[in-house]
């Protein structure tokens, strides 16, 4: 009797049945011997979610290379895993427990941690199944977490091992600061949006003068942390004010006016605040003049007592008294609709605000060079040659490389990830190496700046994904000297 074949192809008739198959006779099992070893360590996805289309072509690829490895005679293994994306992770955990009626304040953190394991066996295992329904012939023997304890130990040593060596060192830098989740974020985790805005025109009265400098700002808040006035040195409005100072309005701080090409002429005023604390362009130019940096913003976007006035104030609510108060003393000329940009944060959708944060650092140009060299005598081969230029290009103009807690896929140059969870407690093995002099470990703050706990990606591979390292563009720290 003929085989009947069915008009449709039903997958749920053939899939699940063969890769049960496979599985059960260990055709995916890898033991070292003699034969020539052919290993691929997958990308681990976030378990802050499921597999989106990047993955499955991704997946798809490395797939069809192992398996066409094992038909050569290879000894082909692929290891799976799953990354724990701490802070996207949190963020996801804390609105699940708030839809409980839960406080993440409320509860102990062994109970927190609890919660975020629940988390991770959930969709850590979503993701591991979609794989396997992807029919991805990973050694599922081997399956890490960047959490485990054997992973974190490594990281330590690793960790230990690049700051002694040099490579790794901490300063205080501008940052992508998401006040929410209070951490860090890469350029790449910054998401901008057209907003309709406002433009404030505000007086600053100039020292020894009865006139008064007009200042354009959609920033209005800020102003409590300004260190001087910028106008172009080419304006012919503003030729008289050189070696001048203004009054900075509402804390009557005396700054100086400055001239730099920067400015652009034809924007607002001409005139433009210079605020070094909360702008990275800003932050550039107190810098090349030696400006202080006034910090007025807590780590939670609430106004620090640097501020002066509304100390304790949510920075938009702070935003609305500042432009009261600047109406009741006759110094708010004018206000203009603007649309600009603003950043929101990728993890918690927090609008961005530039901050100044002691962060760990990497040495990227001393780790490139040998990456580089290599490349190029034909030591290692990049398959398509055409992309040997985009990955020199890369390598000369990498810069400095800070550890934020972050996802880092899509790395454009192989060498290993290190990432500091900013919220965990410090390992002890750490303390005698990382604690600076003065610091107290057990203070909360101490804690938060210190390296807390690391995790390591695995080793990725040449140009790896997309092409844009997400480890390597946090604002604003070429510009910081070592």
């Amino acid at each position: 009797m003929a085989m009947e074949i069915p008009s449709k192809y039903n997958p749920a008739q053939v899939e699940d049945k063969w890769y049960k198959y496979w599985q059960d006779k260990g055709f995916f099992k890898s033991v070292p011997d003699s034969r020539v070893p052919y290993t691929i360590v997958i990308p681990p996805p976030n378990v802050t979610g499921v597999l989106h289309m990047g993955h499955m072509l991704n997946n798809t690829i490395q797939d069809i290379l192992v398996r066409r490895a094992r038909m050569k005679g290879k000894n082909a293994c692929w290891v799976p895993g799953t990354d724990h994306a701490s802070i996207a992770t949190e963020a996801r955990v804390v609105a699940k427990l708030k839809s409980e009626g839960i406080d993440k304040k409320s509860i102990t953190r062994e109970e927190f941690l609890k919660y975020a394991w629940d988390w991770k066996h959930r969709h850590g295992d979503i993701i591991l199944e979609q794989l396997k329904k992807l029919g991805a012939s990973c050694d599922w023997d081997r399956t890490k977490f960047t959490m485990d304890d054997a992973m974190s130990e490594s990281v330590i040593k690793v960790f230990i091992d690049l700051y002694n060596k040099g490579l790794i060192y901490r300063g205080i830098r501008m940052v992508n600061w998401d006040p929410q989740a209070k951490t860090a974020v890469s350029d790449e985790e910054v998401i901008y949006r057209e907003v309709k805005s406002k433009l404030y025109f505000v007086k600053y009265k100039i020292d020894g003068d009865d006139g008064f400098l007009t200042v354009a700002t959609t920033r209005p808040e800020t102003i409590l942390g300004d260190t001087a006035v910028c106008v172009n040195p080419d304006d012919p409005r503003y030729r008289h004010l050189k070696s001048k100072k203004v009054y900075v309005p509402l804390v009557n701080r005396l700054v100086p006016v400055i001239e730099d090409n920067y400015v652009d002429m034809e924007f607002g005023t001409g005139c433009l605040k210079i605020t070094p604390a909360h702008d990275i362009n800003d932050y550039e130019i107190g810098i090349k003049y030696n400006l202080p940096v006034i910090d007025i913003f807590n780590e939670d976007g609430t106004l620090s007592e640097k501020a002066i006035l509304f100390v304790g104030t949510d920075r938009f609510a702070a935003r609305e008294l500042v432009v009261k108060k600047l109406e009741e003393d006759n110094l708010l000329v004018k206000t203009d609709d603007y649309v600009n940009k603003l950043g929101y944060s990728e993890r918690t959708d927090a609008v961005i605000e530039p901050r100044l944060s002691m962060q760990w650092f990497m040495r990227m140009k001393d780790m490139a060079g040998p990456a580089l060299k290599h490349v190029m005598n034909d030591d290692i081969t990049l398959t398509p040659t055409k992309y040997i230029n985009t990955y020199r290009n890369w390598m000369e103009n990498v810069r400095t490389g800070v550890y934020h807690a972050s996802y880092g896929g899509g790395i454009g140059y192989p060498h290993i990830i290190l990432e500091i969870q900013m919220n965990l407690w410090l390992p002890k093995v750490l303390k005698k190496h990382l604690i600076w002099p003065g610091q107290n470990p057990e203070n909360t703050t101490c804690r938060r700046l210190i390296c807390v706990r690391m995790k390591m990606y695995w080793i990725h591979g040449f140009l790896h994904g997309c092409g844009r390292s997400r480890f390597s563009t946090v604002s604003g720290i070429r510009t910081i000297p070592k």
